[in-house]
């Protein structure tokens, strides 16, 4: 994991819920942590990681995740015990 996967990792957990995360980094970020990111029907992505899966749509037209994504995302990450 990058120094930049780590930046992005430690934004996922921060409070009050950042809304200027790109989700092509959380993107990036699910890869480095040795999960697949696979694309379904229009705007929808699977993030697959350890066995689990959450079902999210990329922002349009904007590129920065939602303030519901992000505490999707945390959520997940937190179920599989990864922390910043």
């Amino acid at each position: 994991m990058t120094a930049k996967h780590r930046k992005t990792l430690g934004a996922l957990y921060v409070t009050p819920t950042r809304v200027s995360l790109a989700f092509a980094d959380i993107e990036r970020l699910i890869v480095a942590l040795g999960g697949e990111v696979r694309a379904g029907a229009g705007s929808r992505v699977v993030f697959d990681l350890r066995g689990k899966r959450i079902y999210l749509h990329r922002p349009h037209p904007g590129k920065e995740a939602k303030r519901y994504q992000v505490e999707e995302v945390r959520d997940f990450l937190r179920a599989l015990e990864i922390t910043p």
